[in-house]
């Protein structure tokens, strides 16, 4: 055996999140600090790891690493433990190629066997193993046969569905009883599966490291309840305070057609809700409870998970959410091709803090300062065309980080007080950027006895880089919108950013 598997007890060896900036990876890292653990964190950027309440502790380390890219794998992963892996390739707005995913898992377990790690956990779902399953759901099983296959022993965990605030399926789940007084009802909405909440999802994670009889095993994991969707949506509506959900029963909708139809009403991309749509396509239940038995925990039933996730949702601020792990751009090449500059700035009456908090604003339920319905439209366009649209909105309404999605855009850059930037993922004939740069200016006077008024300014610079002719069309197209939009913006920022001034020195 590999002197470093037996160099320190395991309890004190790092553990290996792969997948850190993910939906469950983000939340993983501060139970397993928690529990005594030190983590090292494997993400393809990691950047967006510099906002996490966490990511100053003393144990947690961070490594820049992509498993598919990445030659020395297994020098990030020396050292450590265990591993758990929740890297997942799935892009907002387009397909993946489908052997990415295999590959990544299959470099993955070798470099955990090189690197000497005692095991690898793998988070999957129940629905993911039945035959005729979308090919999503089939290469997420075909992972976790590869990393299974490898000489590092594997632990895994399989859920039918998780309730957490800011997970896909609570954000569907969530649009759909609130917006759907009347709603279709397709088979998948009557068939009975067995939800697990987020909260009892990590607490199998974290307990399984010191389980050694989970080693080499895969287990089901549910919550207490065997539900349908439909139940979960008039339990959602009574904890929302909402009248009862009439279904109509509709049995010849197809997946697809499901899935397009979840797509308008929700802002979670096709791509993720017609594998969801699948997953509850039949009865998906755990065939045994012997996670239960060998990791006793207290379990939330559908409804206290779904209670727990509306009062995180209400207060603001999740520790993650679903479109955390889309890809943030590049800075995009423009050698050699043209490059449209919408360049604005104003001087702000206010400190460069007072302006900064006023552009984190932007987007979800604050809106973008001017022409609204503009912005709706614009949404809706992009949604009917495969985009995010506005629906997304943003993870917490007053703090942005790298790499948080606002509507159809993803910030891309933030520094305090300084600068965001913003890259769009809506579908365009082209890459756009939108990015608040802000500039302290001497103070001003202020009158006899006054003390001297902060000032700053700020700077909007809209960037477009055409692809072809209908970039160029594009563009040309909507000038007229950008001479109401930005102007609008700049000042409406800047009024905000003023008031919110003039607050803090009453």
């Amino acid at each position: 055996m590999d002197s470093e598997r037996t160099s320190a007890p395991f309890s004190e060896l790092p553990v290996l999140v792969a997948g850190a900036t993910g939906y469950i990876g983000a939340r993983l890292v501060p139970r397993l600090l928690q529990a005594g653990y030190s983590v090292r964190c494997l993400a393809r950027a990691p950047q967006k790891l510099e906002s996490r309440s966490w990511i100053h502790h003393p144990n947690v380390t961070t490594v820049a690493g992509d498993l598919v890219e990445t030659e020395n794998l297994a020098d990030l992963m020396r050292g450590c433990g265990a591993a758990f892996y929740l890297a997942h390739s799935m892009r907002f707005g387009g397909e993946t190629d489908p052997r990415r995913d295999e590959e990544a898992a299959r470099r993955f377990a070798a470099a955990a066997a090189d690197a000497g790690l005692a095991r690898i956990i793998y988070l999957g779902g129940l629905a993911e193993a039945a035959p005729g399953r979308d090919d999503r759901l089939a290469r997420r099983c075909t992972v976790q046969r590869v990393l299974a296959s490898g000489d590092v022993a594997t632990t895994g965990f399989r859920t039918a569905m998780i309730i957490g605030a800011g997970s896909a399926s609570f954000e569907v789940l969530r649009y759909l009883s609130e917006r759907l007084p009347i709603a279709l009802a397709p088979s998948w909405l009557r068939s009975g599966f067995q939800p697990i909440s987020v909260r009892n999802v990590l607490d199998y994670l974290v307990a399984s490291l010191a389980e050694p009889l989970t080693v080499g095993r895969t287990f089901d994991i549910g919550g207490p309840d065997v539900v349908t969707f439909g139940d979960l949506m008039q339990i959602m509506a009574g904890e929302m305070g909402l009248r009862r959900r009439l279904l109509v029963p509709l049995p010849l909708m197809s997946p697809r057609f499901s899935a397009l139809w979840v797509r308008a009403i929700t802002p979670v991309p096709l791509e993720i809700s017609r594998p969801l749509v699948e997953n509850l396509r039949s009865r998906v239940v755990c065939r045994d409870r012997e996670a239960e038995a060998l990791m006793p925990i207290p379990l939330l039933t559908a409804r206290e998970a779904i209670r727990a996730a509306l009062r995180k949702h209400e207060r603001g601020g999740l520790e993650s959410n679903w479109s955390d792990a889309g890809i943030v751009p590049g800075d995009p090449d423009w050698a050699g091709g043209r490059v449209f500059v919408d360049r604005r700035e104003t001087v702000v009456d206010a400190s460069p803090e007072a302006a900064f908090t006023a552009v984190c604003r932007v987007g979800g339920p604050h809106g973008w300062y001017t022409a609204s319905f503009l912005w709706w439209l614009r949404g809706r366009l992009d949604k009917m065309t495969g985009g995010p649209g506005l629906l997304r909105g943003r993870r917490d309404p007053h703090a942005l980080r790298y790499g948080d999605a606002v509507d159809f855009w993803r910030v891309s850059a933030v520094e305090p007080a300084r600068l965001l930037r913003l890259n769009a993922e809506m579908k365009l004939p082209g890459e756009a950027s939108l990015e608040f740069a802000i500039e302290p200016l001497p103070a001003a006077p202020n009158g006899a006895g006054s003390p001297a008024r902060s000032r700053c300014r700020l700077v909007q610079t809209a960037t477009f880089v055409p692809h072809g002719v209908f970039g160029l069309a594009y563009w040309y197209s909507i000038l007229p919108f950008h001479a109401w939009i930005f102007p609008g913006m700049l000042h409406g920022i800047r009024r905000s950013a003023e008031r919110i001034a003039a607050g803090q020195s009453s």
